[in-house]
């Protein structure tokens, strides 16, 4: 069955066209998820969701498809992977959140962090700040306190959390942050 068939199989609405889709297409999608981090569960949800959209927008006209319909699908089950991934990294960090909010020691580590934050240099102290505290990305950071890229901002980073790790050994003993 070529793509122009399928088209108007799915503007009759004839479900015959989504089987054919699905036997063509799964495996190819499949392995866009779980070379990404999913697994055969997901492959299957994101698929079944591009399809969804797919049949929707030529149901209703509103797609041009300029180019192969392997194609349009790929991009769609990229983009709804990608967006998944995204949701599971903040739910992730959200759950950590909540698990530090119930850490009773926690607010004494950040605060002994703080004191040494404060005896940094200013780059150091700003770039920290703005990776750790407002999590901007290495490009983001590396912009904002105009290092030459990316690379830069990066290996400042790591100068600088070596210089915050070797103040905070020597003025503090491992027994100030564990219990």
């Amino acid at each position: 069955m070529d793509d122009l068939t399928v088209l108007q199989l799915i503007k009759k609405g004839d479900e015959s066209a989504l089987e054919f889709l699905y036997k063509k297409h799964y495996r190819m999608m499949a392995k866009l998820v779980m070379r990404n981090s999913g697994n055969e569960d997901d492959a299957k949800d994101i698929f079944q969701d591009a399809l969804v959209i797919f049949w929707q927008k030529v149901a209703n006209n509103q797609l041009e498809l300029t180019s192969k319909i392997s194609t349009y699908l790929y991009s769609v089950c990229q983009n709804l992977w990608r967006k998944e991934l995204d949701r599971k990294a903040r739910h992730t960090t959200e759950e950590a959140d909540v698990a530090d909010s119930f850490d009773p020691d926690r607010k004494e580590r950040v605060e002994i962090i703080d004191r040494c934050l404060k005896n940094l240099g200013e780059t150091c102290r700003n770039v920290l700040t703005l990776y750790y505290f407002d999590r901007l990305s290495m490009s983001d950071i590396a912009i904002k306190l105009g290092f030459a890229n990316a690379d830069t901002a990066k290996t400042k980073k790591y100068k600088c959390k070596q210089e915050l790790d070797k103040m905070i050994r020597m003025n503090y003993q491992s027994s100030d942050f564990l219990d």
